[in-house]
């Protein structure tokens, strides 16, 4: 599949799970093209050099490209995405130069952090789409990809990140049930906070033209421990999933897929077979 023996470098050392030319960790269908894209748009390549991706077999941001980059430029197949996470979509909106962003943070820095760059150094979400209702309203999808990430109990509250998201968490226009912030300081709780909050002054703020917005989680079932790292006592719930919805006021806002579940409404339209033939073979496993 990758025509590469693997003992590329990964944080100083070789490694059997990396590979030695790491452009070939995307599929050969969007390898130059998607290269170019992240180059365009100055985005930054998790774990990779300035203008390629890693060679990381396991990188989650590289499954998200593999998976939903070839659907860049296809409204047809966007809009059959879409329209299975949510039946009131009737249309695929561009968005970038296409109808899937990478790495989207948004117009603005609406959550005053330091940073404001696409793919580090402030808050992203590995891709957005945005679809029309049948009201005619324009709705951002912001999408956040796991791959084999699991977590632990880790603390990160520090003064200077309550500075930033503690008022916006305890806002009566908030997203989230009263709750002490501290509970949400706890992986991937703390990144699912910021997203949420990204979401919700987008809309707010008409980023994109977008008055609504949806927070779509996609992860494997098979990573079973991703699913039960409920790091936070405060959070609760069996689930990362049960526990995140027991924090929303509206969870409903909040969607959920394995990345195979995502793909079946593009099951059967034209010119997908050699695309997810890949994906089965790589990435859905006992597919």
């Amino acid at each position: 599949m990758f025509q590469d023996q693997g003992q590329g470098v990964f944080q100083g050392l070789q490694r059997d799970f990396v590979l030695n030319q790491p452009a070939r960790n995307l599929w050969a269908g969007i390898r130059e093209d998607a290269i170019d894209y992240f180059r365009r748009h100055r985005i930054s390549w998790w774990g990779g050099a300035v203008d390629e991706p890693t060679g990381h077999l396991l990188s989650s941001q590289v499954a998200c490209v593999n998976h939903l980059y070839p659907l860049r430029q296809r409204e047809d197949l966007v809009l059959a995405l879409l329209a299975g996470l949510d039946s009131t979509i009737v249309a695929a909106e561009r968005v970038d130069d296409g109808y899937i962003a990478f790495e989207f943070i948004g117009d603005r820095q609406y959550l005053k952090e330091r940073g404001f760059s696409r793919g580090a150094h402030c808050t992203s979400v590995d891709a957005a789409m945005i679809g029309r209702t049948v009201t005619g309203d324009r709705r951002i999808f912001l999408i956040e990809w796991k791959y084999v990430e699991a977590y632990v109990v880790k603390n990160q509250y520090v003064p200077a990140r309550a500075q930033v998201y503690d008022a916006l968490i305890l806002a009566p226009d908030s997203p989230f049930r009263p709750l002490d912030p501290r509970c949400f300081y706890y992986e991937p709780f703390y990144q699912l906070m910021r997203q949420t909050l990204l979401g919700a002054l987008i809309a707010r703020h008409e980023d994109h033209g977008c008055t609504s917005y949806r927070h779509v989680h996609v992860a494997p079932d098979e990573n079973g421990e991703f699913h039960t790292s409920v790091t936070s006592k405060t959070l609760r719930g069996d689930t990362v999933y049960d526990a995140w919805r027991s924090s929303l006021k509206n969870d409903e806002l909040f969607l959920t897929r394995s990345p195979r579940t995502l793909f079946e409404p593009l099951t059967g339209l034209p010119d997908t077979g050699s695309h997810t033939a890949y994906l089965a073979a790589r990435y859905w496993a006992g597919r």
